[in-house]
C-alpha cells in the first residue's frame, strides 16, 4: 500500500463484513489485507484508491456524524444507486445527504454540480440551490438545478 497515513474505522466486530461491503459497492476498490479469518483484527482496504483500515473492537466506541465519508458522484442514477445501497438493511437518512449505513458509519452523497450551484457567482441562485438543499434528505439534482434557475 502506498503513503504512511490511512483512515482507521472502529467497528463492533463486523468490519470485515463493512469493508467487503464497501469495497464491492465503490469502484476502484480493493481489499488489501489478506484475510485469515472471519474476524481478523485488522483488514486494510481501499475505496476508489483511498486508504482505510478497519479495527475489529468492541462496542464502547461508536460512529458519530463528527466523522464521515464523503462519496461525489457524477449524476441522479449514481447519486441513487449509492445513496438507497448505503441505507438498505438498516442504515437510515439524514438531512442535506447524509446517512448512516448499517454499520452506523456517517456519508455523504453529494452530487458534483451542487459545487457548481453553491460557489456560482449567481449569488441568488446559489442561495436558491443551498435552500433547496436545506430541505432535501437524498439530494435531487432536478430539484436543485430548478431552484438554482428559477426564481
Amino acid at each position: 500500500m502506498a503513503g504512511n497515513v490511512k483512515t482507521c474505522l472502529w467497528f463492533d466486530g463486523n468490519g470485515l463484513e463493512a469493508a467487503r461491503f464497501y469495497t464491492g459497492l465503490i469502484p476502484n476498490s480493493r481489499i488489501i489485507s489478506d484475510v485469515q479469518t472471519e474476524q481478523p483484527l485488522t483488514v486494510d482496504f481501499e475505496l476508489d484508491g483511498v486508504p482505510y483500515q478497519v479495527l475489529n473492537g468492541w462496542p464502547q466506541f461508536k460512529f458519530n456524524e463528527a466523522v464521515s465519508i464523503v462519496l461525489y458522484t457524477d449524476d441522479q442514477a449514481e447519486t441513487d444507486k449509492y445513496w438507497y445501497a448505503l441505507i438498505a438493511d438498516g442504515g437510515e437518512e439524514s438531512q442535506c445527504g447524509w446517512l448512516k449505513d448499517k454499520f452506523g458509519l456517517s456519508w455523504q452523497i453529494v452530487p458534483r454540480v451542487l459545487f457548481h450551484y453553491l460557489g456560482n457567482p449567481d449569488r441568488a441562485g446559489a442561495e436558491r440551490a443551498m435552500q433547496a438543499m436545506l430541505k432535501m434528505r437524498r439530494l435531487v439534482i432536478a430539484q436543485l438545478d430548478d431552484a438554482f434557475h428559477n426564481q
